[in-house]
This record gives structure tokens, C-alpha cells and sequence, in this order.
């Protein structure tokens, strides 16, 4: 039989790729941690009514992209596709209402839609994630499109992207707008898609957000949003875009920039890269002070999110030559080439990572070129040989693989020799233990 191949459209997440993970959530989470942010985990399975209740049939995640699970009990389940409805529902499900207000959430997420394959989107994929819970204030709007600006300048990213901005305001005032929206786009069924044309039955507001180059051009000529701005809707997304100026944020405005759900209001922003691909985003985000209610409770919660794709991150800065440091590197490696120097070998490797060295020994005895060949693939930088000779001697061969000297150095002087000569910036002096549990 075959050997089983990974789901289609899933992907293996190999060491080379986890770096720029790790260094992603490093930079996100040490970025968010110094504005207060702390972090939540929802789980990957959800009652099938938490999206469904927010997210309402007819769109395309309910209908087409959700992972459906039928659990022993006959309950319907389904693997997360977002994480904002979750977020919600542990919000209230744990009443985090009673904690400070407003609430400062991150993850750092799997999600799962059975979309279409894109450039840098899987069927599982991760996203970058932050939520401000109870205050419609618009400083928080700009201030979590900051926090991305700033993280995307300092990732390595910088003039590699731009930021997008929009308003769609409250539910109340957008009536007036889908109506001229409608009008405007009945005229002109002819130039639709059979996707266009669904949208205009169940959500006009969706069809000004398209990747169909006719619909783009239609999408420009349509009625202009702002023009329709109510008092409150206009004072707050002018304040958003004083404080992004006060922030020194560049930013485009775009009419055209919307999203289709009606718990979604006032602004709504995006960050895309300068490619001109259909699939330029790297992440959006916008408020949705109604979501609450869209989950039975009693009262309206404002809040804010944005998200980023993490695999679009990485192809950027892999597109960009940006290389990331590998930590594990090793500085000392065993080879020993018989049976008994493993009982010589084990102690010292364990001496040594005491000692805060990285350190790896070779586990089978073949030939010392074979195994030499081996350190060199590791890039090793300091070689310990234990033949027969040097087990009963006490005196080991060290070889500098990068200046291909060789030395002869006692057992008892082995450790602080190799700390000598490597950097002690090399050293891993990291422990989370001692780091983290209060005595």
C-alpha cells in the first residue's frame, strides 16, 4: 500500500519555516505585551451556533468553508474558520465583563476553512490576532492599526506595504446607502457573475468587495459611502484618521473597502503589499460593537480586532531574502567510535549543557569519516574524538572545524576550554523555570 500523503491543502510546518513563526510571535507578542495585551486560547472545536448565530446563513464561510463535525452525543461541532465569534463567547461565557475595562486580548491561532487554495493560504492556517472588548473609543481603532504598522516597519517590511481605511458605520445608518447601492447595481445585472448576482440578493455591501476586474471597475463608479455619513459615524471616522495622523501612519482611503456583516461597524481598515495580486492582503480588521447581541446577550459590547495571515508574513519576507537567526545552533559535538566511550561521552554531554553550552553527541559508532561528515553537515564547531586510546588516557582530541586545528585537551579541562572559546553570547543562559515560577 501507499504511504499516506497530509491531507490536501494542509501543510507540514518543517523547522526551516517554524523560525519565521517563532520570530513572527516573538515580535506580535512582545509588540502587544507593552501595550497591555494579554493572551487567550479559545478551542478548536465550537458549537456549530456560535458562527452560525454571528455569522448567519447565505455567507460563504457557513455555507461553503466550515469543517462540520457530528461529535458521539449527535452535536453539531465545527473546527474554528475565525476566531472573533469565539473570542466573544469567552468574553461573556467567562465573564471577563467584570475584569478592567476595556479588555486587551492576542492569539496566536489555527483556523480551518475549506476555502480555495491561494498563495499563502492553506485550509489550516494561522493567524496573528488582537481584540479590544467594551469601548468604542476611535484612539483604540488607530492605535491597534499602530501596533501592526509598527510591527510590520520593524519585521522587515517597511515600505513593502500600505494601509487602508474605511468607515461603514452603524447598521441603522447604512440603510439608506444599500438602498442607492441596490439601485446602482440592478441596472447593471449584466456585467455580474453568478457570484456578483447572489450577493446582490443577500448582501449588496459585499459586491464593492471583489477580485473580478469588471466588478473592480463597477465597484469604483458606485456610490461613495461617505457621502451618506451621518454625524456620529463621521465625527468617529475623522478622529480615527487625526490620530493615525498624529501617529504619523500613512494611509489610502477606500470607498470600496467593506465588510458584509451587519454586526460590523464604523471602521474597517486593511494592510496589503505592494504586489498588485488579486490576494495582496496581510491582514484586516474593523469593529463589531453588535456581535454581542448576535450571541443572545443582553447588550451591545463594543469592540475592535485585526488579524494577520501568518503565511503570507513569511512568503513576504522569504520574497524579501529576510533571513532569520537559527538559536541552535551547535558548538560542541561528540563522536565516539566505540561502544564504551558512550559510557565516557554521556556524562560530559550532560556536563556540558549544565554549563550552558549546545551540545550534541553521535549515537552509532561507524567510521570517523563518516561521522565527521555528519558534524560537518550539523556545522558542529568544536569536535570531541574519544577512540580507545583517549578513553584510558583521559586526554581528548578537539578539533575547530571552522580553523581545522586540532588540540589535545584533558578530560577535567574539556568543559571551560569549550567556554572559553565559544562567544559567551552562544551560551544559553535561558530558563524558563527559574525565569518564570515565583519563589
Amino acid at each position: 500500500m501507499p504511504i499516506p500523503n497530509k491531507v490536501r491543502w494542509m501543510q507540514d510546518i518543517l523547522p526551516e519555516t517554524h523560525l519565521y513563526h517563532t520570530f513572527l510571535k516573538k515580535v506580535f507578542r512582545h509588540e502587544l505585551r507593552k501595550n497591555w495585551f494579554k493572551r487567550i486560547t479559545t478551542p478548536v472545536l465550537e458549537h456549530k451556533e456560535v458562527f452560525t448565530w454571528a455569522l448567519w446563513e447565505g455567507t460563504d464561510i457557513i455555507d461553503k468553508e466550515m469543517y462540520n463535525l457530528i461529535d458521539k452525543k449527535w452535536r453539531e461541532l465545527v473546527l474554528k474558520p475565525e476566531s472573533t465569534a469565539p473570542i466573544m463567547r469567552s468574553y461573556i461565557e467567562n465573564d471577563l465583563l467584570s475584569e478592567p475595562q476595556p479588555v486587551f486580548l492576542y492569539y496566536v491561532e489555527p483556523h480551518f476553512r475549506y476555502d480555495r487554495p491561494q498563495k499563502g493560504r492553506f485550509r489550516q492556517f494561522f493567524q496573528l490576532w488582537a481584540e479590544i472588548i467594551w469601548e468604542q473609543d476611535p484612539i483604540l481603532d488607530a492605535q491597534l492599526i499602530y501596533i501592526w504598522y509598527k510591527v510590520l516597519n520593524n519585521i522587515g517590511l517597511k515600505w513593502e506595504f500600505k494601509v487602508k481605511i474605511n468607515t461603514i458605520w452603524s447598521l441603522k445608518d447604512r440603510q439608506k446607502y444599500l438602498e442607492e447601492l441596490t439601485n446602482f447595481y440592478e441596472t447593471k445585472k449584466h456585467l455580474l457573475s453568478e457570484d456578483a448576482l447572489r450577493k446582490l440578493e443577500t448582501n449588496p455591501l459585499r459586491l464593492l468587495d471583489t477580485k473580478i476586474e469588471d466588478e473592480i471597475i463597477l465597484a469604483k463608479e458606485a456610490p461613495k459611502m461617505s457621502k451618506f455619513l451621518k454625524k456620529e459615524s463621521k465625527e468617529h471616522y475623522t478622529k480615527v484618521k487625526e490620530y493615525l495622523d498624529l501617529l504619523w501612519v500613512e494611509y489610502e482611503e477606500d470607498h470600496t473597502l467593506v465588510r458584509g456583516l451587519d454586526y460590523y461597524t464604523h471602521t474597517v481598515f486593511e494592510f496589503v503589499d505592494n504586489s498588485g495580486r488579486s490576494q495582496d492582503s496581510f491582514g484586516w480588521g474593523w469593529r463589531y460593537d453588535l456581535l454581542s447581541k448576535k450571541l443572545w446577550h443582553k447588550e451591545e459590547i463594543p469592540a475592535v480586532w485585526m488579524a494577520f495571515w501568518m503565511e503570507r508574513l513569511v512568503d513576504a519576507l522569504r520574497d524579501k531574502w529576510i533571513l532569520i537567526k537559527n538559536k541552535d545552533k551547535i558548538d560542541l559535538y561528540f563522536i565516539q567510535l566505540w561502544d564504551e566511550a558512550k559510557k565516557i561521552v554521556l556524562p560530559l554531554t550532560i556536563e556540558a549543557r549544565e554549563a550552558w553550552i549546545n551540545t550534541l553527541s553521535s549515537l552509532w559508532t561507524p567510521s570517523l569519516k563518516a561521522q565527521m561528515k555528519k558534524a560537518n553537515r550539523l556545522n558542529a564547531r568544536y569536535v570531541v574524538m574519544i577512540w580507545v586510546m583517549e578513553s584510558k588516557s583521559w586526554i581528548y582530541q578537539v578539533r575547530d572545524m571552522q580553523e581545522w586545528t586540532q588540540e589535545e585537551i584533558k578530560k577535567d579541562d574539556l568543559i571551560e576550554y569549550i567556554k572559553s572559546k565559544v562567544w559567551k553570547t552562544s551560551l544559553d543562559f535561558y530558563c524558563p523555570a527559574s525565569d518564570y515560577i515565583i519563589n
